[in-house]
C-alpha cells in the first residue's frame, strides 16, 4: 500500500495564520495529476508541531474526503506523550487515513524499551496500519534495527519510514525485517541509495515541488533501471541541498510560495526563508522549468 513517492505535504496558512484549505485543494489536484503515490498529512513538513487537536482533525477530514481513496493517505500522529500519539493515531482512523505515521518520541529521549512499548501501545490502540518513523536528527532518539525487528511482529505495525542516511541501516532492516514489511526513504539526498540497498520508496520534501520528477525515479528504482534513476537523481541534487539550507520546511514552502501554489504564511518559531537563500533556490527552480508554471 505505502511505496513509491510518497509527499511530506505542506500545510498552507494564511497570512492570519489559518489553515488555507483554498491552497491545500491545490496541492492535492497538483499532486493527483503528478503522479504522486501518496500523501503524509500533518507531518513534519506539515508544520504538525503547530497543529491543534481540532486543526488535526479537520485537516485529515478534508484530506481524505478530496482524496477519494485514489492514493493512500498517512497522517502523522506522533507525539511526546504516547496517550497523544494513541488519541491522534484512533483519530486518524475514524477520519479515514489510510494508516499513521508515528514518529519517535521526541525531547523525552526514551530507551529502547520505552520505544518498544511506546509503539506497541498505539498500534494496539489502532484500527489503522502503523508506519513508524525514526529520524535522530530531529528526535535525539534513534530506533535501533533491533527494535524495529521486534516492532515489526506487532500485526498494525506494517513500515518505517527510516531517516538514518547510513545505507547500512536500510540493509541492516531488510535483513531483519520480512520483505511485507515497508522500508521508506525518509531523506531525499539519500533516497536513491535507500531503494538500491532495499527501501520501497520515500517520504519526500522534494516531492512538493517536483512530484513527477519523484514519481519518475522510484519508479526506475523499482524496476531497477539504476542508469535513468541515476540521472533523475542528479538533475535534482541541486534542489535536495536547497531545500535544506533552513529548517525544514522553510525552504519548500518559499518555494511553494514562489511557484505560485502557497501563500507566504508559516508558523512561529519558524520564519521565512532568509533573503541570502532566495536567489539560489529560485535558479534551482528555474534549472528545472518550474518558474511561470
Amino acid at each position: 500500500m505505502f511505496s513509491g513517492s510518497i509527499v511530506a505535504l505542506v500545510t498552507p496558512f494564511t497570512d492570519d495564520g489559518v489553515v488555507d484549505y483554498t491552497a491545500l485543494r491545490g496541492l492535492l489536484e497538483f499532486h493527483l495529476g503528478a503522479g504522486t503515490d501518496g500523501l503524509v498529512i500533518a507531518g513534519t513538513t506539515g508544520e504538525s508541531a503547530t497543529l491543534g487537536a481540532v486543526e488535526f482533525g479537520e485537516l485529515v477530514g478534508a484530506v481524505v474526503r478530496q482524496v477519494g481513496g485514489a492514493v493512500p493517505v498517512l497522517a502523522g500522529t506522533g507525539s511526546a506523550s504516547t496517550a497523544r500519539a494513541v488519541e491522534r493515531t484512533v483519530l486518524a482512523g475514524e477520519l479515514g487515513a489510510d494508516g499513521a505515521l508515528v514518529v519517535t518520541p521526541y525531547y523525552n529521549r526514551p530507551t529502547q524499551a520505552g520505544l518498544e512499548a511506546h509503539f506497541k501501545a498505539v498500534a494496539s490502540a489502532s484500527g489503522i496500519p502503523v508506519v513508524l518513523y525514526n529520524v535522530p536528527s530531529r528526535t535525539a532518539v534513534d530506533m535501533l534495527p533491533a527494535t524495529v525487528e521486534k516492532l515489526a511482529a506487532h500485526p498494525r505495525i506494517v513500515g518505517i519510514k527510516e531517516a538514518v542516511t547510513d545505507p547500512h541501516r536500510v540493509e541492516e532492516l531488510r535483513a531483519r525485517c520480512s520483505r511485507e514489511f515497508v522500508l521508506l526513504s525518509g531523506d531525499d539526498p539519500s533516497c536513491l541509495q535507500a531503494m538500491r540497498s532495499g527501501a520501497e520508496g520515500v517520504v519526500s520534501v522534494a516531492a512538493n515541488v517536483v512530484p513527477g520528477l519523484m514519481h519518475e525515479l522510484c519508479v526506475a528504482a523499482a524496476e531497477q533501471e539504476w542508469e535513468a534513476a541515476e540521472g533523475i537523481d542528479g538533475r535534482l541534487r541541486p534542489l535536495f541541498e536547497a531545500l535544506f539550507v533552513e529548517s525544514n520546511p522553510i525552504p519548500v514552502k518559499w518555494a511553494l510560495f514562489e511557484l505560485g501554489r502557497v501563500g507566504q504564511g508559516i508558523r512561529l518559531p519558524l520564519t521565512a526563508l532568509a533573503e541570502t537563500h532566495r536567489a539560489p533556490l529560485r535558479r534551482c527552480l528555474e534549472a528545472l522549468n518550474l518558474t511561470g508554471v
